[in-house]
């Protein structure tokens, strides 16, 4: 279930994978994209839906996070937020800190993905 306060406890665990496999250079921007997808979720789709969070070991290059929700629709869009806004910087963030994002769009759910560099990059 996609809930606001577990939130924290689930970028705990994206990162302790990412430690795990040997990444801990991941840990933090992974966690990071972790809570801003699920943010999404809560925000766009709400409180409480079902949804499902996977992270991928890529091989020595890549962590890729996804965050698959029942609602087909809202599609994320990359946005210019006003500077004085208080959101909608989400998936500007994540387009900044990942090598690469998507969405995968079903008939009944949908998955926003991201993968982020398992080492640091130059």
């Amino acid at each position: 279930m996609a809930r606001a306060a577990d939130i924290g406890a689930v970028r705990h665990e994206v990162a302790a994978h990412c430690a795990r496999w040997g990444a801990p250079q991941a840990a933090e921007v992974a966690a990071l994209c972790v809570s801003e997808l699920l943010t999404n979720v809560v925000l766009h789709v709400g409180e409480g839906v079902p949804a499902t969070v996977r992270v991928t070991w890529c091989g020595s290059e890549r962590v890729r996070v996804g965050v698959t929700d029942p609602d087909p629709r809202p599609l994320p869009v990359l946005l210019a937020a006003a500077p004085d806004a208080e959101g909608g910087r989400g998936i500007a963030l994540i387009d900044a800190l990942a090598l690469r994002w998507g969405v995968e769009q079903g008939a009944y759910a949908k998955t926003v993905w991201c993968e982020v560099p398992a080492a640091p990059t130059a």
